[in-house]
């Protein structure tokens, strides 16, 4: 086989200070199948879920949690938290990111990353009372403020990386065409960045999805008023269902997650 056709059939490989990179010549798109399978096993085990509590005879209790119109109430509580959390989180922490990585904010950079640390290591039902106890901060606002502080730091984290991994001597040549600093920003570091950001936002939707099961003793409502009134009931079979539905919920999230992740990711990256 010639070198020219070796090639074509792999990656090419580059040596750059002794470290050896390597450039993908083929789509890390999935195939259909790769597509199909999660949401075909999700199926089925939300299925099995729904034949196992309808073999079931429930009491009044459990009745009144596994309607069909309190899990359907639940899981859009549920879903409506994660994805305004998420975006809230997006819109402070990109932003943020982006201005911890100028020349400017160098120095301030290290205390602004603590404190976020800090933040996050604080279990978020502490964050949830304090809130609730210090500024009678209760429902859905107060689960909004416990969800970002929990999830800013994977999203901000990774947007710096991204940027900082970009090579600088693309962004000198975008320099030397002429582009403004704003330009380079927009129109290399910010696409060449793009997969490194996208699996930090896929990590902070997993983190809420399971966080939101919390926001339930400050009022706020989701998955977690079923899994609590099981708790408060001892109906294990009402646990085993909230619990069982938020981890669905999670992959299934994670899953659109990764085909977004797949489908925004700049080509040739």
């Amino acid at each position: 086989m010639s070198s020219s056709a070796a090639e074509n059939r792999t990656p090419e490989n580059s040596v750059d200070g002794g470290v050896v990179t390597q450039t993908p010549s083929a789509s890390h798109r999935r195939t259909w199948m790769g597509y199909l399978t999660i949401p075909v096993i999700l199926g089925l085990v939300c299925l099995g879920l729904f034949l196992y509590v309808q073999s079931r005879e429930l009491d009044s209790i459990e009745q009144r949690s596994l309607n069909v119109g309190a899990i359907t109430a639940a899981l859009q509580e549920h879903v409506v938290l994660t994805a305004v959390s998420t975006i809230v989180t997006l819109i402070i922490a990109v932003p943020l990111g982006i201005l911890l990585t100028r020349p400017l904010t160098r120095r301030i950079r290290p205390f602004i990353i603590g404190v976020l640390t800090i933040l996050q290591a604080v279990p978020t039902i502490a964050i949830l009372v304090l809130l609730a106890v210090a500024f009678l901060f209760l429902g859905f606002q107060a689960a909004i403020v416990g969800l970002v502080l929990y999830a800013i730091i994977p999203v901000l984290l990774n947007t710096m990386v991204g940027l900082e991994q970009v090579d600088g001597n693309v962004l000198e040549a975008g320099r030397g065409m002429g582009l403004s600093r704003m330009q380079v920003l927009r129109r290399l570091e910010l696409p060449l960045a793009v997969p490194v950001i996208l699996a930090g936002v896929r990590t902070a939707l997993v983190i809420n999805v399971g966080t939101a099961t919390l926001v339930t003793y400050i009022n706020a409502g989701g998955l977690g008023d079923i899994i609590v009134a099981g708790l408060s009931t001892n109906r294990v079979l009402v646990q085993i269902v909230g619990a069982a539905l938020t981890a669905v919920l999670a992959l299934l999230i994670d899953y659109i997650a990764g085909i977004a992740e797949d489908f925004l990711r700049p080509k040739g990256l």
